[in-house]
């Protein structure tokens, strides 16, 4: 049985959490991004760069990511230049564009993977059958952002999703634009995730004359 949160013992026990960084992580930047690029390419990680490019592109949370079927990237011998694929979380399709770099190395992943339109694009180590965990997926990031110099408690997962986002942010400002890329709902949700606030309002604005 678990304690009370009002139970002595409780105030006696130590947060799961304790000493860990709690909230948004951080988006990568272009440096970092090609930084990573160039230490997989190194290690010659074919499967993690074409993971690492796709995470990028596609802006998807893991647990939509590591769900990747072939048949969603892949149009007969090519990859797809854009690809849909439905939101785990809220059920809705979001629709990604893939660039000719990433395509580039999922092609590269894919022809060394082999396998059916039907398989996972990104299977299990345990398991082919099966797709990468999340679990799995969030220790390769911190290996990337480790290799690279990189704190892994302001970095993870959710810095992929948030990365070409922040980028597409701070050039345009289209924050409704942003909205229809993530997936999200309410553009509250959007403005919440990117962090704006009324500094950015004002460097835009700035930006504008009349």
């Amino acid at each position: 049985m678990g304690h009370s949160q009002f139970d002595d013992a409780s105030r006696e026990r130590t947060a799961w959490n304790a000493g860990t960084k709690v909230g948004t992580k951080r988006p990568f930047t272009q440096k970092q991004i090609w930084a990573i690029r160039f230490f997989l390419d190194r290690e010659r990680r074919i499967r993690d760069r074409a993971l690492f490019d796709l995470a990028i592109d596609s802006k998807l949370r893991g647990c939509d990511l590591v769900n990747i079927r072939i048949r969603d990237v892949v149009a007969g011998p090519a990859i797809r230049t854009r690809a849909i694929v439905v939101q785990q979380k809220t059920g809705r399709p979001v629709q990604f564009e893939i660039t000719s770099d990433v395509r580039a190395s999922l092609l590269a992943w894919l022809e060394r993977r082999g396998g059916t339109v039907e398989d996972y694009a990104f299977p299990s180590r345990i398991d082919h059958a099966h797709h990468m965990s999340t679990r799995q997926y969030a220790r390769l990031v911190d290996e990337w952002v480790t290799a690279i110099g990189l704190r892994q408690e302001e970095y993870g997962t959710h810095s992929l999703r948030r990365t070409k986002a922040s980028i597409i942010y701070k050039a345009t400002g289209n924050i409704r634009a942003i909205q229809i890329l993530l997936g999200h709902s309410k553009i509250e949700n959007t403005v919440r995730y990117l962090g704006v606030d009324v500094e950015d309002a004002l460097l835009l604005a700035e930006r504008t004359e009349i």
